[in-house]
């Protein structure tokens, strides 16, 4: 039955990813301000209602200033939102697999005691990704419903394109992954979302959000259902990516912003970094060989180990 039904935005705020998933408070501010300017406004525009927006972060964000205040601010919107404080929920792949496995069962062991209240005596748990930058349609709730209820059978329901917008320029274009996307709904059993072992084995195996279709019924469709924003705080995605396609300009580029909600949005103004707009100007090709040198290869482990 519907009423059974609960549908969560899961959005990966901190704990996701390399540094412990967390680049320090200017960081996280920065991100907080590109999910007030975007992303609110996009989930305050969809045309179905029923859903809660579920925050994720780690344990030390919870006595976090600009945490609160997020909090309250969704709370005076009227935003139905849960904020849990054991990690994200799903397979991080920038970590060895046993890591990422036990990090992924303790993340679920934990954030469900604080998710239980939300459940309620639901049966059925839709979890969408809801990246803290990126956007979706403003159908992709009723949709991804509509989906479920005449397919049944099916695990998951996602996007295969969008589009990606430079939010610092207003820039617009189609988004062509040759790659599965991280923009999709898997639907749970109760017993296989709060059971962390029966969650594990459900979704586990995939490992990367590019596979879950060899391990699930999985149905991608071609409609452009999400938006992925580019900012100075990422890296790997670009307005110039090689997955960049046509330009939307004028009345065609307001239309589409008017459909993720964010017609109104003012051009992205954040503290000029010389870093980051050294990186800016390299080609696509020699940011993802920084990053790799100075992140995942040579950074990311000395932090882990300070950190332990």
């Amino acid at each position: 039955m519907e009423s059974k039904i609960v549908h969560l935005l899961h959005c990966p705020f901190t704990g996701l990813g390399l540094y412990q998933g967390f680049r320090g408070n200017r960081w996280l501010r920065n991100r907080i301000k590109i999910f007030k300017q975007f992303v609110i406004p996009s989930i305050l525009n969809q045309t179905n209602k029923d859903f809660t927006l579920w925050l994720a972060w780690r344990y030390e964000e919870k006595n976090n200033t600009q945490v609160k205040e997020l909090k309250r601010y969704l709370d005076t919107l009227g935003v139905p939102n849960v904020f849990t404080y054991a990690g994200i929920c799903f397979w991080d792949d920038k970590y060895p697999d046993e890591q990422a496995r036990d990090r992924l069962i303790n993340s679920i062991h934990y954030s469900v005691g604080e998710l239980m209240e939300t459940i309620g005596e639901a049966e059925t748990i839709l979890m969408t990704i809801q990246p803290s930058d990126d956007c979706y349609h403003s159908t992709m709730v009723q949709e991804t419903r509509d989906y479920f209820n005449a397919h049944p059978d099916m695990d998951l329901f996602g996007y295969r394109k969008g589009y990606v917008m430079d939010y610092v320029n207003q820039r617009l274009a189609e988004w062509n992954p040759q790659t599965t996307p991280p923009f999709y709904t898997i639907k749970y059993t109760r017993e296989n979302f709060t059971d962390p072992l029966k969650h594990l084995k459900f979704t586990g195996p995939y490992k990367s959000h590019e596979y879950p279709k060899d391990y699930m019924k999985a149905d991608y469709i071609e409609t452009r259902g999400f938006l992925v924003g580019c900012h100075s705080e990422n890296i790997s995605t670009i307005f110039s990516h090689p997955y960049t396609g046509h330009e939307s300009l004028g009345s065609n580029l307001t239309s589409i912003l008017s459909d993720f909600g964010i017609e109104s949005a003012d051009k992205l103004k954040l503290p000029f970094s010389f870093r980051k707009w050294f990186i800016r100007q390299l080609p696509y090709g020699w940011r993802r060989k920084l990053r790799y040198i100075f992140g995942e290869k040579f950074a990311a482990p000395i932090y882990s180990w300070i950190r332990s």
